[in-house]
């Protein structure tokens, strides 16, 4: 009978020696305690090392079934934006909104000739008011519509006499006739706009900068759309009589610089990123990135049609007073555009650098080009005196507009028109 090897269950990896065991053999194979050890070193790391490997492929499972979850629940955008509670969140916004239009309408009694417009009601509607519009607006373009010599006192002074372009005499009056009548200080600068247009960004996209700065929940998107001037609606006009809830303020510029037939165009992002930015508050903070990108855009397109209705406005300027025979009409319109112009830019200096892509080094540039630093006395009336020399600025400063925001040239043309009259709607 064969004797039984002590190794058969294979303990030390399958080990057999070729003969059988005996004690007072001595032929017999001694083993090596160290190879022992080894090889239980080896198996636990084998089995360290298994348990490793589950645990990592266990991860990744859970990461790719998590990812998995995101890819199948992208954020649900609907067609149109809900505007039920929109007048209850955006009540302290569509109060300012009230004030600055009161403002802008008492500023407007004096393109009335022989009408005196009153400083201390300009004063009272610009400081009074929950919130009002001196402690929403820029502390650098409240400085400038305040005080003996600010917009507002210039405005009064001006209220109730008769203006003729040329160097300043007297303390200015309203030019034109009809509904080409306007006001204008001593310098043929309109304070109407540094007052109306300069708050569109002083007071209006500051406040909206500031509201998308914090948390925004779907109450902070109303309040957002209620300062640009456009409600739940969105009817990218402002006609009243083809809309019950027309566009009012900065979105009244933004529909008119917008084509209607553009999916792509301002007036369409804003909207469209107005519906996106409301579905991300609303579905929490699983969608801080579509938050995000919908604030960057409202803010992008936002200037973006600050800036092409100045341009716009250069070309009104320029292509009325590039006419062989203007009438004085015809200059009170192009001085009026001018003023609309320095008004809308202007507004934006002194606004935080975070929350704008121009510059106020790049501000101050094109309002040297317009004649109207913003230190120093302007030279407004000189498009209106010496139209050869001074219109070539006004196609500077649309031009460093153009590389500013890097428009098309195809844009810079499409900015002439205002679309919302263009394609009656």
């Amino acid at each position: 009978m064969k004797e039984k090897s002590m190794f058969t269950s294979g303990v030390l990896g399958g080990f057999r020696p070729k003969r059988p065991f005996h004690p007072f053999n001595q032929t017999h194979q001694v083993i090596n305690p160290s190879t022992i050890c080894k090889t239980k070193i080896v198996k636990k790391n084998l089995l360290s090392l298994g348990k490793n490997a589950l645990l990592a492929i266990g991860l990744c499972l859970l990461f790719t079934a998590c990812n998995n979850d995101d890819e199948a629940t992208p954020l649900q955008i609907p067609a149109a934006y809900d505007g039920a509670a929109f007048e209850t969140n955006a009540a302290a916004e569509l109060r300012l909104v009230s004030q600055l239009r009161a403002i802008t309408d008492e500023a407007k009694k004096g393109r009335q000739a022989g009408t005196k417009v009153s400083l201390d009601e300009l004063n009272r509607l610009f400081t009074t008011g929950t919130p009002s519009l001196k402690s929403t607006a820029s502390t650098y373009y409240a400085g400038r519509l305040e005080g003996a010599s600010g917009w507002l006192a210039e405005l009064s002074k001006a209220s109730g006499g008769t203006y003729q372009p040329g160097p300043p005499t007297g303390e200015g009056g309203v030019f034109g006739t009809g509904s080409s009548a306007y006001l204008f200080d001593e310098n043929g600068l309109e304070m109407e706009q540094m007052i109306e247009k300069g708050m569109f960004g002083a007071v209006l996209y500051k406040r909206a900068a500031e509201l998308l700065a914090g948390p925004v929940t779907p109450a902070t998107v109303d309040q957002v759309v209620a300062v640009l001037g456009a409600n739940p609606t969105f009817p990218n006009s402002s006609n009243a009589a083809k809309h019950p809830r027309p566009d009012l303020l900065m979105a009244v510029y933004a529909a008119r610089r917008s084509d209607a037939q553009n999916p792509n165009s301002l007036y369409a992002e804003l909207k469209n990123n107005f519906i996106k930015l409301q579905a991300a508050a609303k579905a929490g903070d699983t969608y801080q990135r579509e938050r995000d990108e919908a604030i960057a855009a409202i803010k992008t397109n936002w200037e973006k049609a600050n800036a092409a209705t100045v341009i716009n406005y250069c070309h009104t300027v320029v292509t009325t007073m590039s006419r062989t025979t203007t009438t004085d009409n015809d200059k009170a319109t192009a001085l009026h555009a001018y003023g609309e112009a320095v008004g809308f830019l202007h507004g934006w200096r002194g606004l935080p650098q975070a929350q704008k892509r121009i510059t106020d080094a790049q501000i101050d540039e094109i309002l040297v080009l317009f004649n109207a630093p913003a230190t120093g006395t302007p030279t407004s009336y000189k498009f209106i005196t010496d139209p050869v020399t001074e219109l070539p600025k006004l196609t500077q400063a649309i031009n460093r507009l153009k590389t500013i925001y890097g428009f098309t040239d195809a844009e810079i043309e499409s900015f002439r028109n205002n679309w919302v009259t263009l394609q009656q709607r």
